[in-house]
C-alpha cells in the first residue's frame, strides 16, 4: 500500500511531458529572440525576429507571403485585416506591422517587453508563432 501511494505522489508530481516540452520550446525560442539576454523580449527585438521570420519564409523572393508560405501562422480572417494593400499577401511592412500589433496585444502591462508568464498567454502564443 505504501509503494502505491508514494507511486501515486510520484506520478502526479512529474511534469506533463507535452507541457514540459512546449515550455522548454517556448524558453529556447524567447531565447533567441531576447539578443540582449535580459530575460525579456522587445519591440525592437520582436521585430528583427519577425523580419527573420518573414524573410525565411519567403521563399519565391517575391516580396510578400502567400497564405502558402505563412504555414498557417495567420489565419484568413487576420491575413485579410493585415492586408493594407488587398492584394491577398503580406508584404514586410504588413507582416511588421502585424507582429507590432500582436506584441501590443501580448503586453497588458504596457511596460514594453515581454516576459516568458506573458508570452505563455494566448496573445504571447499568437506573436511566437510570427517570430518562429
Amino acid at each position: 500500500m505504501a509503494l502505491l501511494l508514494t507511486t501515486a505522489v510520484v506520478l502526479s508530481l512529474a511534469p506533463n511531458s507535452e507541457a514540459w516540452a512546449r515550455s522548454a520550446s517556448a524558453s529556447k525560442a524567447m531565447r533567441a529572440i531576447d539578443t540582449d539576454n535580459d530575460g525579456t523580449i522587445d519591440l525592437k527585438e520582436a521585430q528583427a525576429a519577425g523580419e527573420a521570420t518573414f524573410d525565411k519564409l519567403e521563399k519565391d523572393k517575391d516580396g510578400s507571403l502567400t497564405t502558402k508560405e505563412l504555414q498557417g501562422r495567420v489565419s484568413r480572417k487576420d491575413l485579410k485585416a493585415a492586408d493594407s494593400d488587398n492584394d491577398g499577401t503580406l508584404d514586410k511592412k504588413e507582416y511588421g506591422a502585424l507582429v507590432e500589433q500582436r506584441f501590443k496585444a501580448a503586453d497588458p502591462d504596457g511596460d514594453g517587453t515581454l516576459d516568458a508568464k506573458e508570452l505563455k498567454k494566448p496573445a504571447g502564443r499568437s506573436l511566437m508563432q510570427l517570430l518562429k
